[in-house]
């Protein structure tokens, strides 16, 4: 009788894993900056999610196709990632924010321990 109670009770605890787990938010896409001059596809990369450039409008602020940004990040809300994002090109780390809308994102990113931050609305890309 207890090893039924305790496969029932590990059977419990899996689904609910299971579903916490399929509502985090998932950035993964390709997405349009709010300003028009990037395209990014952001998908898993090891264990972590990377933000690549697929497209950029002017690269005169050093922005290039093929560039990236490591997250590092986890849950914060149901909606929201928190953690550090690597840019290797810069060699800076951030920390960053990624709030997850069905069709936007709004990312959020600080140096400087939080003392400069920047919000960046994304939309997703057609």
């Amino acid at each position: 009788m207890k090893v039924k109670k305790i496969g029932l009770g590990l059977s419990v605890l899996w689904l609910a894993g299971a579903a916490v787990a399929a509502s985090q938010p998932d950035p993964s896409g390709t997405w349009m900056r709010g300003d028009g001059n990037a395209k990014v596809r952001i998908a898993p990369c090891g264990a972590d999610i990377c933000a690549t450039n697929l497209w950029i409008k002017d690269t005169s602020r050093g922005e290039n196709v093929g560039d990236k940004l490591v997250m590092t990040v986890t849950p914060k809300s149901a909606d929201t990632l928190a953690g550090k994002a690597f840019d290797p090109k810069r060699n800076l780390t951030y920390s960053i924010q990624v709030k997850v809308r069905k069709a936007s994102l709004v990312t959020r990113g600080c140096v400087v321990g939080g003392l400069v931050c920047k919000n960046v609305n994304w939309s997703r890309a057609q």
